[in-house]
């Protein structure tokens, strides 16, 4: 049985209360007097129940909320991720068909230059290394990596540590916990 209660606090609301269908005799016993269970009480019992109703449905929909507002952050994280991934791949494309006269060997440091003609290229003499005698304009050094990616040389020392711990991992896999949960103690040891 439903009934429809307006909220004392809020009087411009109002909230469904479903109650217990009656029955005076279920199962053909009666269990309870039927005019203890059916008469109408105190309304402030009623009211009392429409309220716990409606902080409920708030608690619910905040609750939805809030894990949708997690979600929410999680997407804008993975698109964030996904445009870095769209720009180091389009910079080690770029990088890869830049002019070159060697073969290019995996774990080297290479510097770019660009030529007054706007051709970009590589090659294996830094500027410090040029001097003052420096042909063209410098744009960068990079380190070829395994992978065939590129790493600028102001990232280089940090993707060398990750690459340290990765191979840690492979090389002695019983640094793995045993149990599910998150246990990352003495992989950067």
């Amino acid at each position: 049985m439903d009934r429809t209660v307006s909220l004392p606090h809020q009087p411009d609301r109002s909230t469904t209360v479903t109650l217990v269908e009656t029955c005076s005799v279920p199962s053909g016993l009666e269990l309870v007097s039927s005019y203890q269970t059916n008469r109408v009480g105190d309304p402030t019992d009623l009211l009392a129940l429409a309220e716990q109703v409606q902080k409920g449905d708030d608690f619910i929909r905040a609750n939805a909320c809030n894990k949708l507002t997690v979600i929410a952050d999680q997407i804008r994280y993975l698109q964030e991720q996904a445009r870095k991934v769209l720009e180091e791949a389009k910079r080690d494309a770029d990088l890869h068909h830049a002019a070159c006269n060697i073969v290019k060997k995996p774990g080297n440091m290479y510097y770019l230059y660009q030529r007054p003609s706007g051709q970009n290229y590589f090659s294996i003499i830094s500027p410090k290394e040029w001097g003052p005698s420096c042909p063209h304009p410098f744009i960068g050094a990079f380190k070829l990596q395994h992978d065939m990616s590129w790493t600028p040389i102001d990232e280089v020392e940090k993707r060398d540590a990750e690459f340290a711990i990765m191979d840690k991992l492979i090389s002695h896999q019983t640094a793995l916990p045993s149990h599910t949960e998150p246990n990352f103690k003495g992989l950067s040891d």
